[in-house]
């Protein structure tokens, strides 16, 4: 495994973040990840060199069993090895009928969280807690002065900010310069070879302002791994189980006018590198070199996360990075 300082922090985390949003989660149904299957995969990343784990209050069926599951198997390691992100924001069922602050980034809400997640966890502290979205009616400073008094109190390491336009992160980060307040260190956009452009000024704001940058859904919801089929129609044949077969939103969110070539130029450097594609992805997401990046990866099973970890072997040269570059359609 290759170790990474995490942006302008103190603390080395892994190259790969191990997601764990698939804990108890049900899809049409069916439920992606039980409690056996999740500790053998926290497990798989512990034994690969994965110390970076991310989760959220929200995840998991009831919401907070993913927070439940790896506090669980917390107990049988060493808490100061393993670096833990959380968030907040969304409402959390496990209080039942959400009331008027049962959401958002107020004062109340993040106070009654931070101790729930905590608790599941089974730990004193997080190292990274996100932001999960930008809250339009909660005054930034409010929640930035509630985050620090977390920081503060040791209950709280290092602040992250996931979706938000570039403005927010830009004005967020100016309200926390002026006033004195934690400032944001840690950014988790959806970000893959496919989806980029989409948040480009997001990322120039990272990488002027030395921000580290944990992508979601490195691998398109699984599109670059190659295990989907183009139809003659332009249309997606998708095997059984995948994502594209449970999530009716799959080609709106994943599949844009450019995914055809990228995957493509994907699949021709793994065919050289004797690779997968879906290592191919991640190793070009790693090699960014504007910003410090470490993919959040969400694997079904053992082996597929043991493929993963394989993208931290490779080392593409600068023509086939740039190669997968110019397939996004982009001049930059």
């Amino acid at each position: 495994m290759e170790y990474t300082t995490l942006g302008n922090t103190g603390t080395t985390v892994s190259k790969l973040c191990f997601g764990t949003w698939r804990f108890a989660m049900e899809s049409d149904g069916v439920v992606e990840t039980d409690r056996e299957e999740a500790h053998e995969l926290l497990d798989t990343a512990w034994e690969n060199g994965i110390n970076f784990i991310d989760t959220a209050n929200v995840y998991g069926d009831p919401n907070g069993t993913s927070e439940e599951w790896i506090g669980e198997w917390l107990e049988d390691h060493d808490r100061e090895d393993v670096v833990i992100a959380s968030k907040v924001y969304f409402p959390f069922d496990g209080w039942g009928e959400p009331g008027p602050n049962d959401s958002g980034l107020g004062r109340k809400h993040i106070r009654a969280q931070i101790e729930g997640t905590l608790d599941r966890l089974g730990t004193d502290y997080l190292d990274v807690y996100y932001i999960h979205r930008w809250d339009e009616d909660t005054p930034i400073r409010e929640t930035l002065r509630t985050l620090t008094e977390l920081v503060e109190e040791g209950k709280v390491h290092y602040l992250g900010a996931s979706s938000m336009a570039a403005w927010q992160l830009t004005k967020a980060l100016w309200k926390s310069d002026v006033e004195g307040l934690e400032r944001f260190d840690v950014t988790q956009p959806m970000v893959n070879a496919v989806q980029y452009d989409e948040v480009s000024d997001y990322l120039d704001v990272c990488a002027d302002q030395d921000l580290a940058v944990c992508p979601y859904s490195p691998l398109a919801g699984g599109f670059l791994t190659g295990k989907y089929e183009r139809t003659e129609d332009g249309g997606i044949e998708a095997p059984d189980g995948s994502r594209g077969s449970l999530d009716e939103m799959f080609d709106e969110w994943y599949v844009q006018e450019n995914a055809w070539d990228v995957l493509e130029a994907v699949e021709g450097v793994a065919d050289e590198l004797d690779a997968t594609p879906a290592q191919v992805s991640l190793r070009w997401l790693m090699e960014q070199d504007r910003f410090t990046c470490v993919p959040i990866v969400g694997a079904r099973t053992s082996d597929q996360l043991e493929e993963n970890v394989g993208a931290v072997d490779l080392d593409l040269s600068d023509e086939q990075f740039e190669r997968i570059e110019a397939a996004r359609g982009t001049d930059e």
